[in-house]
């Protein structure tokens, strides 16, 4: 009886460590594909306005989203989000937290076609609720179709007031999109896979819990070549 006992414990032991290694890599992929997206989308000639990254205190990036997961289950996209670091979001950009899009009028705007997500978070009150909860844009933050290339010049005030500057990318199209209505939370499920241990988002970015992990070092690095500084006012980052 011990014997049969012990045999299927090992043989369940067999069969989980595959499936969790299948999960890390799942967040391990999905992170490089984060860096992979936001490279592609800082080369593009008439891209994110270096003027509005340089005073983000904080990046999302959604890779690939669909369509059909807003459809079936009422699912969601899934990315990263990294901030700077420091008390006042003045240091370098630092680990990055899995995050995930929910509902909202997204899966009405993707048109079936594989989209990506970047989303600019322009002060510390809008980063500090994110990582924090759920936080629904329009509602919980300000959101609005962040300009493009020399736009931003053109920008409105309602532009510029925003907590959240929101871009997608399909068909190779760039441009700014409305993204009000939708939710943003902390994937706490897939930071556990991802740095192995429970761990929140707030640890993760505020805390400096963790060190960047290897598949996030594409991103991270080309956010401190791109925007090695904090350009915003002082005053605001201190609120």
């Amino acid at each position: 009886m011990i014997q049969r006992l012990i045999a299927c414990l090992l043989a369940f032991g067999m069969v989980a460590l595959p499936l969790s290694a299948k999960d890390d890599k799942k967040e391990t992929d999905r992170l490089e594909n984060c860096g992979t997206v936001l490279k592609e989308i800082l080369d593009i000639p008439d891209d994110i306005p270096q003027d509005l990254l340089d005073k983000a205190e904080c990046v999302i990036i959604f890779p690939s989203v669909l369509k059909a997961a807003f459809i079936v289950g009422g699912s969601y996209g899934r990315g990263a989000m990294t901030c700077r670091t420091g008390e006042h979001f003045t240091g370098p950009w630092g680990a990055p937290t899995m995050m995930a899009l929910e509902g909202g009028s997204v899966g009405f705007q993707l048109g079936g076609q594989a989209t990506d997500f970047v989303l600019l978070v322009m002060n510390p009150r809008g980063a500090k609720a994110i990582l924090s909860s759920k936080v629904k844009l329009g509602a919980d933050a300000s959101a609005a179709a962040g300009p493009k290339g020399r736009d931003a010049e053109a920008a409105t005030d309602v532009t510029m007031r925003a907590e959240v500057l929101t871009y997608s990318r399909a068909r190779g199209l760039f441009a700014g999109i409305s993204l009000e209505g939708s939710s943003l939370r902390p994937d706490n499920g897939a930071n556990e896979k991802l740095y192995g241990g429970k761990v929140t988002a707030e640890q993760i970015v505020r805390k400096g819990a963790v060190a960047v992990p290897p598949s996030g070092q594409e991103m991270i690095g080309l956010l401190n070549k791109k925007s090695p500084k904090n350009l915003s006012d002082p005053n605001s980052l201190k609120e």
